[in-house]
């Protein structure tokens, strides 16, 4: 199955909201780890000088800094063992233009791109120096190898890097509709009112259908909303639990039960018809065992849907009688993580009056 490739925009959105002053872009051969690059800078860094490494397969790599000046820093080595690493390195090319290039970089202050770093960079000391001493004066967009080298570890392993691996962009998350309410304020079943052509719950299952889903369930009281779930083909549990605890244990063990494995699970209204998939796939990019992650409108107040790390689950599972996740978000403060969210997106439609004003193109 083919990787999961949220927009560089959601990338952008969870490195702002992560706080973190450095973007390392990381992944295999042919990931897309430049491509990313070049398509992050216009909105990140668009003035940033860049350091460029190339190829030419068989023959040597060069370095070429934002003036175009160029030097070797790799060179063809048939004696090497067959495979991916048959470049030596070049301390001069990295002396001539690497450790001028960087030191102009960390003068300036700012932004700095680097594209690529890897193990040819093994060879030069002091380059690798300069490149982790940059790090505490500039901001720093790079492309970095996915390889095995003490300077590359310790790289991504800065408390400051944010590092996005294409190979596997969102780790294994659920995500469950709660699509339980009983619709009283409304007078009627909103998740069936319609809204642009389809029943107001449509459009959270098809957020949750997304691919970067491992698992996915619809947890319901309505038999029209469980018709319309099997209609699509989207997994649905039909329950006759009053509280609003059931509904996330039972969703919940439903889903551990296919996909054991998951890392978290975001609980997903089934009555935010505004919210988009840009903003799910920021919340998941950002997602950790340990943490809890949910949007926040401009002014800070937080909204749904909310993301929780598997650390959360076994309390998830116990909630107290009539008590949802908002328990533990309580018990677990400093582990909420926000992101900054446009107010239209978490917008919900409690009353008939709610959906008129969407209807109406109104707030």
């Amino acid at each position: 199955m083919p990787v999961y490739r949220p927009a560089a925009s959601s990338i952008l959105r969870s490195f702002r909201a992560s706080g973190k002053r450095h973007l390392l872009l990381t992944g295999g051969r042919g990931s897309g780890k430049t491509t990313l690059l070049r398509a992050l800078m216009p909105s990140l860094c668009p003035d940033a000088p860049v350091l460029l490494t190339t190829a030419v397969p068989g023959r040597w790599v060069e370095m070429r800094d934002a003036a175009g000046a160029t030097a070797v820093i790799g060179r063809f080595d048939a004696a090497l063992p067959p495979g991916e690493n048959r470049m030596r390195p070049v301390p001069d090319g990295f002396a001539a233009v690497g450790l001028p290039a960087l030191q102009r970089m960390a003068a300036g202050g700012g932004w700095a791109v680097l594209d690529e770093l890897g193990y040819l960079e093994s060879g030069c000391a002091d380059f690798q120096q300069s490149v982790l001493d940059m790090l505490k004066v500039c901001r720093v967009l790079a492309v970095v190898r996915k390889q095995d080298t003490p300077f590359l570890r310790a790289l991504c392993a800065d408390p400051d890097a944010f590092v996005y691996d294409l190979d596997c962009p969102v780790p294994p998350l659920g995500c469950i509709v709660m699509a339980s309410g009983l619709g009283r304020r409304f007078g009627g079943n909103k998740l069936m009112a319609e809204l642009n052509g389809r029943p107001l719950a449509a459009h959270a299952l098809a957020l949750a259908a997304a691919p970067m889903f491992a698992g996915r369930i619809a947890v319901t009281r309505s038999a029209e909303v469980e018709a319309l779930c099997r209609a699509g083909g989207f997994p649905v549990l039909r329950h006759a639990e009053p509280r609003r605890s059931d509904t996330v244990r039972l969703g919940l063990t439903a889903l551990l039960a296919q996909q054991p494995d998951l890392q978290g699970c975001v609980f997903l209204p089934g009555d935010q018809p505004c919210l988009t998939r840009q903003t799910l796939e920021a919340l998941a990019i950002g997602a950790a065992p340990d943490t809890i992650r949910r949007p926040a409108a401009p002014d800070g107040t937080p909204g749904s849907p909310v993301l929780f790390g598997r650390d959360y689950f076994a309390a998830l599972l116990h909630l107290p009688e009539g008590s949802g996740g908002s328990a533990v978000l309580r018990a677990h403060p400093q582990a909420i993580r926000l992101l900054p969210t446009p107010a239209a997106e978490l917008r919900d439609i409690d009353t008939r009056s709610d959906l008129e004003a969407l209807r109406g193109g109104k707030g």
